[in-house]
């Protein structure tokens, strides 16, 4: 289990530009069982190097500097500044332990396949992402599927031929394909269909997620569009 150390968060509003200054994000917790959002500030730093280990499939374990009860969570929306890139805000969501949640996870394609090196064909990967349903704690932080299978060019792996961690299931049609390789007549074809999903990100369903807005601080939205604004015109 991963850990981060975090810390009760009193700054709001403007306030929390010093906060980034001096090295830490703003952050909030909620979950169903948490009747009111709990404000938090963490390491920017320490929470790169977890954000990268985790990413949002996992389940981390926030240690609350002065408390000796640890919460259980999944890494949630993450916001970037507009004109650097840089994290400006973590959400944190609490998930039920005894209840299943959605969450697209990474779908990860390892492995020279054998059509490509003995047959110069051309390898595609048709999915990057798969939504899965499980309990938290079984949650994988990707998927990662074998290339091998595919000597042939008819040869396909498909979404069923995919090993799962136990108790978890892939929301999807079990005859999707996931890879194939084609011949280099093909490449121009098969590149020209739309682009498969690339966007990954938790995404709680059920009557535990909060409405949309409602895990978000209202200062928190309202700060960084002023902020924004500001830094634009100072650059000019």
């Amino acid at each position: 289990m991963i850990t981060l150390k975090i810390k009760i968060r009193k700054e709001k509003g403007k306030k929390v530009k010093k906060l980034r200054k001096a090295g830490w994000l703003p952050a909030i917790l909620y979950g169903p069982k948490i009747k009111e959002n709990i404000l938090l500030e963490i390491s920017q730093k320490e929470f790169k190097g977890v954000y990268l280990e985790a990413g949002h499939s996992s389940l981390i374990s926030l240690e609350v500097e002065g408390q000796k009860k640890n919460y259980l969570v999944l890494i949630g929306d993450v916001s970037k500044g507009s004109l650097a890139g840089e994290i400006t805000h973590v959400d944190f969501y609490q998930p039920d332990l005894e209840k299943k949640v959605q969450v697209k996870v990474p779908l990860v394609l390892e492995g020279e396949a054998p059509a490509v090196k003995e047959l110069a064909g051309t390898l595609v990967q048709n999915i990057y992402e798969l939504e899965m349903k499980a309990f938290p704690q079984n949650l994988p932080k990707e998927v990662r599927v074998s290339a091998l299978f595919l000597k042939t060019f008819e040869d396909r792996v498909l979404v069923k031929d995919i090993k799962l961690p136990e108790g978890t299931e892939i929301l999807r049609n079990q005859e999707d394909v996931v890879a194939q390789v084609v011949p280099p007549v093909k490449v121009e074809e098969e590149l020209a269909k739309p682009a498969a999903e690339e966007k990954v990100e938790v995404e709680v369903v059920g009557k535990e997620k909060k409405e949309e807005g409602e895990a978000k601080e209202e200062e928190h939205v309202a700060s960084e569009n002023k902020q924004a604004g500001k830094e634009k015109k100072e650059t000019k």
